[in-house]
């Protein structure tokens, strides 16, 4: 095996990053479809798989321990390893009749080792390259992130859909095949990054702080943290301010597959890789390459107001979806492109102040902190919407999305940052 502590970072970077958002968009998305075609309730898919964000919440408690033990490059290849593991355990395990209890218990292992693996990989990225490269990079690594979900919502889905038409009624057996294809690639991603991967000379156990002063040290990061002007209100609005769509992206994709005898648009899963995987991820990419081009001109301030509209209206297509139940796959696309571009247009003020908040001598720690609070705004409702949907049916559900983007309007207008924060020649960031 390779010994080199440096390597061309175009060897590992797209790699690595394609790696760490696939295991993210099993969790969240392709579980959803899995579970909605293998004739779960929408009730057990959104409570159960909203408890899934729960280590993307709590990880910056474990992040102390991969920072100390062992090195970031040994984190990453045994988390790859371990999230394949957990596909083919969900492969494994889809054709028995209690099939619901061991995926999501393999769900939950991948959720840990990807979180877990975001933490490592993060960390390796700093070690791995020099200042300037960093720099150059950072756009690279969220490129193949982006590419990630849109394989992981787009093509691998459409996968899905095709097993689905050679297996006929058989949809375990499918998506069983499906998943051991995921399976099959992460083994080669864990074969790759073992001997690619550089050997840092700073990627190393940390021997210098015993676990002890470590934790001293992250105990005093939580203090600075709760200790910023103005904290309570903005974590109460970064609670809050996805309410609606915290709800909606847990019941888009069963809408669209449920038949329309029961308020769905009765799409195929292969359509829902086109539609929602392909054509939205798409739009939401464009939104937030869009947004972030805007800010950067104008600032935060200016944008704020207009982008927060832009997340929450276009919430509205799904109302009028579901009350006129399109048989046109063109404007169900239409429809979700606009929501989906409104989404990542909005998300760029969201992400941006998350980042002000974030702001000062522990910036990287409280920055996760802020994306902690962010991942339980999306936690909590999406576990009770299955429920409320089952209780008033699809259109009374896409009504009540829209009543919660009420507190976030709200809210807003009481949040105090820097009115150039985001500009170029503004506030750095």
């Amino acid at each position: 095996m390779s010994k080199a502590a440096t390597r061309n970072p175009w060897a590992w970077i797209p790699t690595l990053y394609f790696a760490e958002g696939l295991p993210y968009v099993f969790v969240m998305t392709v579980s959803v479809i899995m579970y909605k075609r293998l004739d779960i309730s929408n009730t057990d898919i959104a409570l159960y798989t909203s408890w899934l964000y729960l280590p993307w919440v709590i990880k910056p408690l474990w992040s102390p321990i991969v920072d100390i033990l062992k090195t970031k490059r040994y984190w990453i290849v045994v988390m790859q390893l371990v999230v394949g593991a957990a596909l083919a355990g969900i492969a494994f395990t889809l054709p028995a009749s209690n099939f619901f209890q061991y995926t999501i218990a393999f769900f939950w292992l991948m959720a840990f080792s990807s979180a877990t693996h975001d933490i490592a990989a993060d960390g390796f990225y700093m070690l791995g390259l020099s200042k300037h490269d960093q720099a150059f990079f950072v756009g690279i690594r969220n490129t193949f992130y982006r590419f990630a979900m849109l394989a992981g919502q787009g093509p691998l889905v459409i996968l899905a859909g095709e097993m689905e038409k050679i297996a006929g009624d058989d949809n375990q057996w499918a998506w069983s095949i499906t998943f051991f294809i995921f399976a099959a690639l992460f083994l080669a991603f864990f074969i790759w990054h073992l001997f690619i991967l550089p050997r840092p000379v700073d990627d190393v156990k940390r021997e210098s702080k015993s676990l002890k002063q470590v934790m001293a040290d992250f105990v005093e990061t939580f203090v600075t943290f709760f200790k910023k002007d103005g904290i309570v209100l903005s974590l109460v609005f970064i609670l809050i301010f996805r309410l609606g769509e915290a709800q909606l992206v847990k019941l888009a994709t069963p809408f669209l597959l449920d038949d329309p005898e029961v308020g769905g648009l009765g799409l195929s899963t292969s359509n829902i890789g086109f539609v929602y995987g392909t054509a939205g991820m798409i739009a939401l990419t464009l939104g937030g390459i869009i947004g972030g081009i805007l800010v950067s001109r104008n600032g935060l301030k200016h944008w704020m107001l207009p982008m927060v509209l832009a997340m929450n209206l276009p919430n509205l297509m799904f109302v009028l979806l579901a009350y006129v139940q399109p048989e046109s796959l063109w404007i169900i696309t239409g429809s979700v492109i606009i929501e989906q571009f409104g989404y990542g247009f909005g998300f760029t003020a969201f992400m941006l102040y998350m980042i002000y908040v974030a702001d000062g001598e522990h910036k990287t720690a409280h920055y996760a902190l802020c994306t902690g609070f962010m991942a339980l705004g999306m936690m909590l409702p999406g576990m009770i919407s299955g429920w409320i949907q089952e209780m008033i049916g699809y259109q009374y559900f896409f009504i009540w999305v829209m009543l919660c983007t009420i507190p976030g309007f709200i809210i807003v207008n009481y949040l105090r940052y820097d009115p150039k924060f985001g500009m170029k020649n503004g506030k750095e960031q």
